[in-house]
């Protein structure tokens, strides 16, 4: 899943509005589609190998973007309890944070200041993200559950 509603706005300024339509985009509509796909797979008997895997990408941003940074957290949440609420329906659920990742949407100073504030010293790219996402579908990747994983060149937002 990487769907989201993202409108600046802080503890302040956001509307009401704003902040439903941030939790239905991107808490709401997750909780959903897990439940609707969920609900159709059954129970099974022993455990098994993983019948059915789910990856979200969420965000840890916070200041000045608070209905976008709450829904997310809603979002981590809500994967999370699902990675062991559904385990025995052969599901695995883990959360992707991605960091600083430039597609198209960012000015020269946002890729300025990703850039000095990242370790690894660039922006992630789509293949970064992807990349982790492919093993999580993987055989190699199927003890990996009910984790929120970090995959950001050691960005942190503060």
């Amino acid at each position: 899943m990487s769907h989201c509603e993202s409108v600046g706005s802080s503890v302040l300024t956001t509307s009401l509005e704003s902040w439903q339509r941030h939790f239905d985009v991107n808490a709401r509509a997750a909780w959903l589609l897990i439940r609707a796909v969920a609900g159709r797979l059954p129970v099974l008997e022993a455990p098994a190998p993983p019948v059915a895997r789910i990856v979200a990408l969420t965000s840890d941003h916070t200041a000045n973007n608070l209905p976008y940074a709450a829904s997310k957290g809603a979002l981590d949440r809500i994967v999370i309890a699902s990675a062991v609420e559904l385990a025995d329906r052969g599901v695995r659920a883990n959360v992707v944070n991605p960091g600083p990742i430039d597609t198209g949407w960012m000015t020269d100073d946002i890729r300025a200041t990703g850039v000095a504030a990242t370790p690894a010293g660039r922006l992630g790219t789509g293949r970064d993200t992807a990349d982790l996402v492919r093993f999580l579908f993987s055989d190699a990747g199927s003890w990996v559950n009910a984790q929120l994983l970090h995959s950001s060149g050691g960005f942190h937002t503060s």
